[in-house]
């Protein structure tokens, strides 16, 4: 049984039974059977943006914070003192308040707190090159061969690494270790926050047994839904079933239930995984029906979704329009576009004529726009020199661009982006 000290990071391969660290004294100390031999990790920011908020205004520390949009949005994060009261994330605004009304309320600061996340990164790419993001505040790490260079084995390596986040970037993170991705995520969750939870492979089945089918990485509720009609509610049912059954009966994804459900997980790491989009959206203070007004917001998000394809050398050759009504019925369409752009005017005009087609005097309460079908590296940026409207657009922008880049984001306006707000 080996045992690791998670303040001052004494690693012991054969653990005497003992509450507290002999070398320190706190009683952090973490055993299991396997610590030595796990690589797969999953490391989660606790509470990620209002811990960011926390960090930067001390006066919060002991304070319940939700970070989100006005009354009308949504909880884009809340802090552990929130959750004790039942915020979660993507909770209506007012009923979070409702729930905990002495709330501070913060705006999302998504440039800070993607800035934050890149310190992250930075660092776990110290200890490897094999770092998978999966979202702004998580991401799995490969140590697989490491153990000579850290000298330590993974466990030594990620409670390292967690100290060193906590210390320099002021967050604070929970780590799940196993030898697969899908384990390493859900162990990442046991033990929250500033956890350490690990599932080794001589517990993986029994562990999951019990658990219910929800918990299997790509179960959604309409997924639960049909596989609790067919009598399958927890994970130890689905064993009952050969991988050719459960593909038959649940298309290709019923060979993943069939593999999680025995803990196996054969995905390799994707250290370089590309996004599939990029979107911006806005929830509005109040309903919206007229299309006049919502033009200024849909150029404010087309200016945002340009603005991010052409800081990472991206084009996008598809547009999707989001809207949210007011009785919240969700409409999503799509435009393919003649060619790949990074212009905020064609991918503006795209979504317009989405729009136009929609806006008959339903309310709106949210609008977004996605580019899909991204193309990346220098084919992102290859214009169609024939169209002098397009060389002309191009030049607009980039003039734009530059004098933001030089004198601030609000130096520069076209009118139809004024929407009175």
């Amino acid at each position: 049984m080996a045992v690791i000290c998670r303040d001052c990071i004494t690693f012991v391969e054969k653990f005497p039974d003992q509450k507290i660290c002999k070398n320190c004294g706190s009683s952090r100390i973490f055993s299991h059977s396997e610590l030595s031999t796990l690589n797969i990790s999953h490391l989660d920011c606790d509470a990620f943006y209002a811990s960011v908020e926390k960090r930067d205004d001390p006066s919060l520390r002991s304070k319940p914070v939700i970070v989100g949009g006005g009354r009308r949005g949504v909880v884009a994060a809340c802090c552990y003192i929130a959750r004790i009261n039942g915020v979660h994330s993507a909770m209506p605004m007012f009923k979070a308040l409702e729930l905990c009304p002495d709330s501070v309320v913060i705006r999302p600061n998504l440039k800070k707190y993607g800035k934050v996340a890149t310190e992250i990164r930075r660092l776990m790419r110290e200890y490897t090159p094999l770092v998978e993001p999966l979202s702004i505040d998580e991401a799995f790490l490969d140590l697989s061969g490491t153990d000579k260079l850290h000298k330590g084995p993974p466990a030594k390596t990620l409670t390292y690494l967690t100290k060193r986040i906590e210390a320099e970037v002021g967050v604070t993170v929970s780590i799940g270790l196993s030898y697969n991705k899908f384990l390493a995520k859900v162990a990442s969750n046991l033990d929250k926050p500033r956890g350490f939870a690990v599932i080794g492979r001589a517990e993986a089945e029994r562990f999951l047994a019990e658990k219910p089918v929800r918990l299997l990485w790509g179960v959604g509720p309409k997924l639960e839904k049909q596989l609790e009609k067919n009598g399958i509610t927890k994970i130890k049912d689905l064993r009952a079933f050969n991988e050719k059954d459960l593909v038959n009966r649940y298309g290709i994804i019923g060979r993943r239930l069939y593999r999680f459900s025995r803990g196996r997980d054969d995905r390799m790491m994707k250290p370089h995984r590309k996004a599939k989009s990029i979107s911006a959206e806005m929830t509005f203070e109040r309903d919206i029906s007229e299309l006049e007004n919502l033009k200024g917001e849909l150029w404010q998000l087309s200016e945002k979704v340009a603005g991010r394809l052409k800081k990472t050398d991206i084009s996008a050759s598809q547009v999707t329009l989001k809207m949210r009504k007011v009785n919240r019925n969700l409409v999503t369409k799509t435009l393919q576009l003649i060619g790949p752009t990074q212009l905020a005017e064609e991918i503006y005009q795209a979504a317009y004529s989405l729009l136009s087609d929609e806006a008959s005097g339903d309310r709106f309460r949210l609008i977004g726009i996605m580019a899909n079908n991204l193309i990346f590296g220098l084919a992102a940026n290859q214009l169609d020199f024939s169209d002098s409207d397009q060389k002309k657009q191009e030049k607009v922008e980039t003039a734009m661009d530059l004098l933001r880049a030089r004198y601030g984001a609000k130096a520069i306006w076209k009118g139809r982006g004024w929407t009175g707000r």
